[in-house]
């Protein structure tokens, strides 16, 4: 939803269209302008430009074409305008039309006072050099939302209490992943947890293939992160010995000749070392970035805690959702919902969508309706997005990917659509956020089982101790290198 009210925020088609150099007749005759037909918020006009007015675009652009063209056998900007004509008119005709269609268009929705939210419809009726140019617009408008008061609005804001005992698991969690390790006897082979430190070169069907070749490659044994059954034939081996692993690759191999091809894989062992046991103890944590143990535990509660109050604060965000929905009540533009529905079902083949449709609709129909309500709401209040923000939200990014942040700036810069929708994640949660500050806020203390069970019927998902264990501790937990 975010994007879209965002996109509301931005402004209009109308707006839009505003950026191009607006095109103004001389005499207002010359643009005729009829509105056709109206219903509910859609408006169909009639727009005819007069052929005298293209004329005069069009000798325009010719001369301005004159200093832009070079062709042999005349001195730059000395081309005629009739052989420029003869050569570009057709290109320089479409040019016109695009910027009288802008211009016109624009100046013809400000006229009659419409507000156009999505992209109007232009349907050409009659165009051509020396002919009037005659269009239809079809547009749909914002719908006028009368704000209600959100006085006797009610919502519960939860806080969690984490109990010792998933602390002390979570580091348990954290020991195991930061093992410690120690070389081996020279003449003592490996066995399963042990590290195998080694180089290697691999080929199929004798044939070496790209990125056939290893250096330094370590695995832990049992883990099975490397090729499936690689670990299990490392096992038995001694340092600086070689060993010869046979195994299949991965069915989605990037070169797809090699997919699910059996590959030899030469290993020459580095060196083999087995796991200590990790003893958890303020060094532990100083090793984790922590001060000491006690703050470790903050640290790792403050994770938990944070992890259910995002599912919580969800939770409470849709209470108050349902209870604004369900308070107004307007048109609404029948071009959004066809878009949202459109972007909601892109992915979907045609039997998925034609057996969700009834539900589909409902739900693109709420995310619009609750759109255009909040959108009014950041309006009224002179809600707004700052540059600093978005580029504050980027950092809080990259600083939670340490070692990824060029990846994490070159993907905003190079898809700016997912700055717009950083942007519209802002922007919703400042609305959220005022909103929460006009209604009746009960706060309600929690354990770890009353969150989950509040948690799994609100969204009807598993519990979230599965994305607990995926998670890692904030960046103070980091390991140092």
């Amino acid at each position: 939803m975010a994007e879209l009210v965002y996109a509301l925020v931005l402004g209009t088609s109308a707006a839009r269209l505003k950026s191009s150099s607006l095109f103004l007749p001389t005499n207002r005759k010359k643009m005729k302008v009829e509105i056709k037909s109206k219903k509910g918020l859609r408006t169909n006009l009639s727009i005819i430009v007069d052929k005298k007015t293209i004329k005069l675009e069009l000798d325009k652009r010719l001369i301005e074409l004159q200093s832009e063209i070079s062709l042999k056998g005349f001195r730059p900007g000395k081309v005629p305008p009739a052989v420029i004509k003869r050569q570009f008119g057709k290109a320089a005709y479409g040019e016109v039309v695009d910027k009288i269609l802008k211009d016109t268009s624009t100046k013809a929705l400000e006229e009659n006072k419409i507000k156009v939210v999505g992209q109007p419809k232009i349907d050409l009726k009659i165009f051509g050099e020396g002919k009037d140019l005659s269009y239809t617009l079809e547009v749909d408008s914002l719908p006028e939302i009368k704000l209600k008061s959100f006085e006797n609005f009610k919502a519960t804001d939860y806080k969690i209490s984490v109990d010792q005992k998933t602390i002390e698991l979570k580091i348990d969690e954290i020991a195991k992943d930061h093992k410690n390790f120690s070389d081996k006897e020279k003449d003592e082979k490996s066995k399963l947890n042990d590290l195998i430190i080694f180089n290697y070169s691999a080929t199929v069907d004798g044939n070496k293939f790209e990125g056939c070749e290893g250096k330094g490659v370590q695995i832990e044994l049992g883990k099975d992160l490397f090729l499936k059954g690689f670990d299990e034939q490392l096992i038995g081996i001694k340092k600086n010995e070689k060993k010869i692993v046979e195994v299949n690759l991965p069915e989605n191999h990037p070169k797809k000749e090699l997919a699910n091809k059996k590959a030899k894989f030469e290993c020459n062992i580095l060196n083999v070392k087995k796991a200590e046991k990790t003893i958890i103890d303020d060094n532990f944590a100083k090793n984790m970035g922590a001060k000491d143990l006690t703050d470790l535990k903050n640290l790792v509660e403050k994770q938990i805690s944070s992890q259910y109050t995002q599912a919580l604060d969800a939770h409470t965000k849709k209470e108050i959702l349902e209870q604004v929905e369900k308070l107004h009540d307007f048109e609404l533009p029948e071009n959004l919902i066809a878009s949202e529905l459109a972007s909601m079902t892109k992915n979907l083949k045609q039997e998925e969508i034609e057996k969700h449709k009834l539900n589909n609709e409902k739900l693109a129909r709420s995310r619009i309706k609750l759109g255009l309500i909040l959108n009014e709401f950041g309006l009224k209040n002179n809600i707004k997005v700052s540059e600093n923000e978005i580029n504050a939200e980027i950092n809080k990014q990259i600083q939670g990917m340490p070692g990824q942040e060029k990846m994490v700036m070159d993907y905003y810069k190079k898809n700016p659509n997912a700055a717009q929708s950083l942007q519209g994640a802002i922007y919703e949660n400042k609305i959220i956020t005022l909103l929460k500050s006009k209604i009746k806020i009960n706060v309600k203390n929690l354990s770890m089982q009353e969150a989950e069970q509040i948690i799994n019927k609100s969204v009807k998902s598993k519990s979230i101790d599965k994305n607990l264990k995926k998670t890692t501790t904030t960046k103070k937990t980091k390991t140092k290198k």
